[in-house]
């Protein structure tokens, strides 16, 4: 016997043709929303926001703020690229942190990638972001030591 098609349509259970297969689902992680304790200097209505993966190495890294007309930012740990720096922070700026120390916490450099070419992207070493990775607070920390560029070559 052969069902029609408005027939089957009626069913709310349909025999399939071929066998289902059911995937796991995948595990999707809960966003961490990263809450700036100063704005970045130029976004003083942006306070909150996410780190998303930007490539596969899960070395960058977008700095995406929360509002959807806010802006973003691709950053990288500044240990990934710069092994050597070593920055001394205000004390100031890692109790308004919550940090004893400042390797108890990450440290983000901003990249720039000027007119998409990848060869060309520097990182700022004097102005980083600062992340309490357990409070989920942060701060980019202008530096005063002139020995950390603005924009220094990335090389990997």
């Amino acid at each position: 016997m052969t069902a029609s098609r408005a027939t089957l349509a009626e069913r709310p259970h349909a025999p399939a043709s071929a066998p289902v297969r059911i995937r796991a689902a995948a595990v999707v992680p809960a966003v961490q929303v990263l809450t700036l304790t100063e704005p970045l200097p130029g976004f003083p209505g942006h306070r909150e926001f996410v780190l998303v993966p930007a490539d596969a190495s899960g070395l960058l890294s977008w700095l995406q703020s929360v509002s959807p007309d806010g802006p973003r930012f691709l950053v990288a740990p500044a240990a990934a690229f710069f092994p050597e720096y070593a920055p001394v922070f205000p004390g100031a700026a890692l109790a308004e942190l919550g940090l004893a120390r400042v390797q108890a916490g990450r440290v983000y450099v901003l990249l720039t990638v000027p007119d998409g070419d990848v060869a060309g992207t520097t990182a700022n070493l004097r102005a980083p972001l600062v992340v309490n990775s357990t409070t989920r607070r942060a701060r980019q920390v202008v530096l005063s030591d002139p020995a950390h560029p603005v924009r220094c070559p990335v090389r990997r």
